[in-house]
């Protein structure tokens, strides 16, 4: 009994990505991905972390106002308050996460490198277990790709994506790190095994074997090789060093911060004198004019259960005045060293207006700033009645710079940037 021709199978070309003949990187293979796997679920994990806290550190279920992700339902969930103490917590956690981010992106991009076969392996899913690998594998793929491109494009402040940062790496984060999640389970124990092979995988027997039950990523036919395995990942952790030594100087002083070269506040200190050291906005890009910030025109306006009282800048500085040495810390992972802030402290001014300075509840600040994000923030109880926390006046020893907030700023210890608000208008104490 004669039998049919077989149709010839599309991955059977080695023209077409099906084919694993088409793949000739002698490279790729287990142990490879192995080691860069392992690299990035303690990297990623210590990012997911690091992110969680500074989610956190908004206090996002203080107030609206704080919460820039809306509508997030059961991802929502309130961490606790966060503390006042380290005051440069805020300044490590994030300068870790953002460091981290931008040091790991050759360990990503070699990681998506030795994997790609896989992405056109045939036939799509041989199981259960098998479709659920795969789909988890395009979540991760397009997860990282968009977490770290718009996490690098926030660090550069460069906004050209569609809608704010906020919501958009919020989102990614918990899809990406789902999908890092079901992956992680699926493949560590085969990545653990391979790394303690530590020896090169065979050469697959055939085309077939190369597309059995357990996917080999060692090409059947391998191109002369230029670099050992080994050499090829003095390369990734080479191009992770670099990114590492031009990024991290952002969150220290002196040379260390002149090696920043890819952070937009990572060069030499902005200016010079009391105010020479690093902003995010200026007083011109938010519309912050001399006329509204004189003397005369210029007043505080503090709300509480006894009223409200406003202050003049002159009558500022005739209250008790406090001084504390804080750094800003911002999201996007820079900072600056101890500055001498001087001003009059937030319990004080809540027991102003009635309030027991002990006993000092939340605060919602307003801005002269009229649009933008954060030009409102509210601070926890905490927060306030930290005897650190100031409505600052001076810094280092002189008035501040309109760019620092000019004729008064927030400045809570271990609060995220956008938290210290710059020219402050509005004080209102009460539960928020």
């Amino acid at each position: 009994m004669s039998r049919l021709p077989t149709l010839p199978s599309l991955s059977a070309s080695p023209r077409l990505p099906t084919s694993p003949r088409f793949w000739r990187s002698p490279l790729r293979g287990p142990w490879f991905t192995s080691v860069l796997g392992i690299v990035l679920l303690g990297g990623i994990t210590v990012l997911f972390v690091t992110g969680l806290l500074s989610y956190a550190a908004y206090n996002p279920d203080l107030s609206p106002v704080n919460d820039k992700t809306p509508d997030k339902g059961l991802l929502g969930f309130y961490l606790f308050a966060w503390p006042t103490d380290p005051p440069w917590l805020y300044r490590l956690t994030q300068g870790v996460h953002v460091t981290l981010g931008i040091t790991l992106i050759p360990v990503l991009l070699a990681k998506l490198w030795s994997v790609i076969p896989r992405l056109f392996t045939l036939p799509p899913a041989r199981s259960l277990t098998h479709a659920l690998e795969r789909v988890s594998l395009l979540l991760l793929v397009g997860g990282a790709l968009f977490e770290f491109v718009t996490g690098v494009l926030n660090v550069q402040l460069d906004y050209v994506f569609p809608g704010s940062f906020y919501p958009l790496h919020f989102y990614g984060a918990w899809v990406f790190f789902a999908a890092f999640a079901v992956h992680a389970v699926l493949r560590t124990p085969a990545a653990v095994r391979n790394l303690r092979r530590l020896r090169d995988e065979p050469e697959p027997a055939s085309e077939e074997a190369a597309r059995g039950a357990e996917v080999s990523l060692a090409a059947p036919r391998p191109a002369e090789p230029t670099v050992t395995r080994r050499g090829a990942l003095w390369l990734v952790g080479g191009g992770s060093l670099l990114l590492f030594v031009t990024t991290a100087g952002r969150s220290f002083d002196g040379l260390a911060r002149r090696t920043a070269l890819l952070a937009p506040h990572g060069g030499a200190e902005p200016g010079s004198g009391p105010g020479g050291f690093q902003i995010n906005k200026t007083a011109a890009s938010r519309g912050i004019v001399a006329a509204e910030t004189s003397a005369d025109a210029w007043r505080l306006t503090v709300t509480g259960p006894a009223g409200t009282v406003r202050l003049s800048r002159g009558e500022l500085l005739d209250l008790p005045l406090h001084s504390a040495a804080l750094p800003i810390a911002c999201v996007e992972g820079w900072s600056t060293s101890d500055q001498w802030w001087r001003g009059v402290r937030l319990r004080d001014l809540a027991a102003l207006v009635g309030h027991d300075a002990d006993a000092a509840p939340d605060v919602l600040v307003e801005s002269l700033q009229r649009s933008g994000a954060f030009r409102r923030a509210a601070l926890r109880a905490n927060q306030v009645r930290d005897p650190r926390s100031l409505l600052a006046l001076d810094v280092n020893g002189e008035p501040l710079t309109p760019d620092h907030g000019f004729p008064a700023r927030i400045i809570v210890p271990a609060a995220p940037g956008v938290l210290n608000t710059k020219w402050v208008a509005r004080l209102t104490f009460g539960e928020l």
